[in-house]
């Protein structure tokens, strides 16, 4: 297995870790503002985590893929992020 595919699963699971815990969290104050809160940092965790396992996969792929490949690629990911924004 390379090492860059391990690092992206392991950047995943720590992800549905941190999800899973906030699940937790919010049955056990069940409250919605508790759980409001709880949601609210979460949405600022997942996309960190969609840049790193990106991040991770691109370096992967840098001497596998062209130069003109890999900027489709970054600009791809720079639109999904815009279009997130004007959610």
């Amino acid at each position: 297995m390379e090492k860059v595919v391990f690092g992206m699963a392991l950047t995943r699971f720590l992800s549905a870790s941190i999800e899973f815990s906030a699940a937790v969290l919010m049955l056990y104050f069940g409250r919605v503002e508790a759980a409001f809160r709880i949601n609210s940092l979460l949405a600022c965790i997942g996309p960190v985590v969609m840049l790193i396992a990106t991040a991770l996969g691109l370096a992967g792929l840098a001497g596998k893929i062209s130069l003109p490949n890999m900027l489709l690629i970054v600009c791809g990911v720079c639109l999904i992020f815009y279009g997130l924004k004007n959610i």
